[in-house]
């Protein structure tokens, strides 16, 4: 009456133990996946913190410095009877050096491209990073005779 074969069935412990399994495959992957977005939220918010400090940092280096000229996609500068020099690097960063390429100090990394080019007393600095952000700053020079009377 009754068969005593074996049959191949999903059983319910079965059943409860895959559900389990698949229900923390979820749970992991909605974790991992509310990580990943705090993490580019982070490094959206930093690299935005750093670029307004390179702004900062500019700011105060032009602001001291005699303006000399802007040529091969440099800033060239005089400070303190030393002629220095802003721009990219052979590398992904924006320097502050000697007239020579000499020294080393780096003022904002993750650059991709860079354009630096004056426009009567303008100088534009426009930054390309490697997430695709493009920011652009602009300074007005001060000419010479001005800068010496204040």
């Amino acid at each position: 009456m009754w068969n005593n074969g074996k049959v191949n069935a999903f059983t319910l412990l079965e059943a409860l133990v895959a559900l389990l399994v698949l229900s923390g495959g979820v749970l992991v992957f909605q974790g991992l996946t509310k990580l990943l977005h705090a993490e580019l939220d982070y490094q959206a918010h930093q690299k935005q913190e750093e670029w307004v400090l390179f702004q900062q940092q500019l700011q105060v280096e032009l602001d001291r410095s005699h303006f000399e000229k802007v040529a091969d996609n440099h800033i060239y500068l005089v400070q303190d009877q030393k002629p220095i020099a802003i721009g990219q690097s052979k590398g992904d960063d924006i320097r502050k050096t000697d007239d020579k390429g000499r020294g080393y100090q780096p003022m904002i990394s993750g650059v991709r491209s860079s354009q630096i080019w004056q426009e009567g007393e303008l100088i534009h600095l426009r930054l390309n990073f490697e997430e695709g952000l493009e920011r652009e700053y602009v300074y007005h020079v001060v000419p010479a005779m001005q800068n010496e009377k204040s």
